[in-house]
């Protein structure tokens, strides 16, 4: 009850202390019995991603060693000297032989003109149109001298319907897919701040505790416009905690080069009231004829002062003209270069946007930004998804599955598992095992610790009665009877430290014979000594024997 006092004492601190932070440590130095705890803890989600760790495991039982200390050290900050935690964790022993042929392959997006060539108009397939058969000539134009064997990853839209005179996109940028197609410059302040890729869009942003001064820029690659008139440019964005207007801009150049010195360039920008867009919002179309059969840049350019750090949120933005237009649905489909020409990939599914969509849009759900992440794991839904989408698959039918992935620590990127029925159902690889690692707290820090804390039952102390009958009678007799090792010295059944090691000795040598060498246990076993208690003596392996650590 005293040590919960202290804590106690401790956390009123936080809101009475002049220097909080200073009164915890020293509170926390002066207790002379710091918690000793023995626990178990499995990692979460969101423990991997503050270990930067995107894949949800560890590449190696070393790195879990090197990384784990530091964590309980933030998570147990009140534990002591003795204290154990045996950390649960994922361990990655290798993915599906093959799927890295996929999530590693080059990609090719298709451009306006490559939809032209089939027929269709700039922004799109037609629905009837056979995207299988089509891909295979845009490749041959557009990847010159294809290695043998090379796999591309082909992604295009498609119409669901059939498309209508309207408004279309020539250029869109969509934040985070296309957030490491554009330059990220940094002009001045930390490098954690500024524009990041987030789960649904950019964010510009110079606040860490407080407003920072920084400037970043965000420069989308080039977008010919050559032969196109009557331009519009839109943006889907939130701006918040507006102070100073002028702090960020949605600039165009047109002699920007990609690598170059954006200061260097000429850059106008778009007027446009940043004082209506409190929540995602869709723009107006703004006019954009000024480039109209140009090639442009367009910078996201923002900044920040000491005292004013606005929030500003990018989703999408397009380049726009009328033209035709629909609803189209985001595809891939892989591609092998084999005997001289392109072959659609056997075997291996390539994600759409509207599959993404069919297992749920809300928050939380995977059509909400059509990738999964940490918290949409694909494993919970694509076995579901597989049954439904080929319900007359055969018994150990295998097909890879490739999809988009958002970590916060690198991003949206490719990632894959390879299915097959099993029993009817369809089962991914398991590229990961459910192992555990414990941890110590020794000499001020924690430190990987094979302690076995082990609890003598009522066969262990049969074992040593009858193992010790003819060494010690009196003694082995006593325990045999009562269960529990007389520690009186004055009484003629007394078990010393000595004989105890002994008996531990013979004890770990049977229950565990291939122990390795530092193999480390804390035995807990029953006494006497004028009341029946509990007693614990820890011991390690060293030179083959068991002897007390200290």
């Amino acid at each position: 009850m005293k040590r919960i006092v202290y804590l106690l004492t401790i956390l009123g601190l936080v809101f009475t202390g002049c220097d909080p932070l200073e009164d915890i440590n020293n509170e926390i130095d002066s207790v002379e019995q710091p918690i000793v705890a023995s626990i178990d803890y499995t990692l979460t989600d969101e423990d991997y991603e503050e270990l930067e760790l995107g894949f949800g495991s560890f590449d190696s039982e070393d790195q879990a060693k090197t990384l784990i200390p530091p964590f309980l050290a933030d998570k147990y900050p009140y534990y002591g000297e003795g204290s154990s935690v045996n950390v649960g964790y994922n361990l990655y022993i290798g993915a599906a032989e093959g799927v890295s042929d996929f999530t590693g392959a080059d990609s090719y997006e298709l451009s306006n003109d490559d939809y032209a060539t089939t027929g269709s108009d700039a922004f799109g397939f037609y629905p009837n149109v056979d995207a299988t058969d089509e891909i295979p000539a845009i490749l041959d134009t557009a990847i010159m001298a294809p290695a043998e064997g090379q796999i591309v990853l082909a992604e295009y839209e498609q119409y669901f319907e059939d498309p209508e005179i309207g408004i279309a996109n020539l250029y869109q940028a969509t934040f985070p897919a296309n957030f490491g197609d554009f330059e990220l410059i940094s002009v001045s302040g930390p490098d954690a701040l500024g524009w990041t890729s987030q789960s649904a869009y950019a964010q510009g942003s110079g606040f860490s505790g407080g407003a920072v001064a920084t400037e970043e820029w965000l420069i989308s690659p080039e977008v010919d416009l050559s032969g196109e008139t009557g331009l519009l440019f839109q943006i889907t964005q939130e701006i918040d905690f507006l102070g100073d207007p002028t702090l960020f801009d949605i600039l165009i150049s047109t002699d920007y080069t990609t690598g170059g010195d954006p200061m260097a360039a000429t850059w106008t920008a778009i007027a446009f009231d940043k004082t209506i867009y409190g929540s995602m919002t869709t723009s107006e179309d703004f006019d954009f004829s000024a480039y109209d059969d140009s090639a442009v840049h367009v910078a996201l350019k923002y900044s920040s002062t000491d005292a004013d750090s606005p929030r500003w949120r990018v989703q999408d933005f397009a380049i726009r003209t009328v033209g035709v237009s629909g609803d189209t649905d985001s595809k891939g489909e892989f591609f092998t270069y084999s005997g001289g020409a392109w072959e659609a990939s056997e075997d291996v599914y390539y994600l759409s946007g509207s599959d993404y969509d069919s297992m749920g849009e809300e928050s939380g759900q995977p059509g909400r930004f059509d990738n999964f992440s940490s918290s949409t794991p694909a494993a919970d839904y694509l076995d579901t998804f597989l049954g439904i989408k080929y319900p007359f698959a055969q018994e150990e039918d295998q097909l890879f599955v490739i999809y988009k992935y958002f970590s916060s620590s690198s991003g949206l990127g490719i990632r894959g598992n390879s299915y097959s029925v099993i029993d009817g159902a369809w089962v991914g690889h398991e590229s990961t095992v459910a192992t555990s690692l414990q941890f110590g707290y020794e000499d001020g820090i924690w430190v990987p610790d094979n302690t076995i804390r082990y609890s003598l039952s009522g066969e262990d102390v049969t074992f040593i009665s009858e193992e010790f009958i003819d060494v010690y009678p009196g003694p082995a007799d006593n325990v045999g009877f009562f269960g529990s090792f007389d520690r009186r010295s004055s009484s003629p059944n007394y078990w010393s430290d000595e004989m105890l090691l002994e008996a531990f000795n013979a004890l770990l040598d049977n229950i565990n014979p291939a122990a390795e060498e530092e193999q480390k246990y804390v035995l807990t076993f029953v006494i006497y000594n004028g009341a029946t208690t509990n007693e614990t003596k820890s011991v390690i392996k060293l030179g083959g024997e068991w002897v007390y650590q200290e």
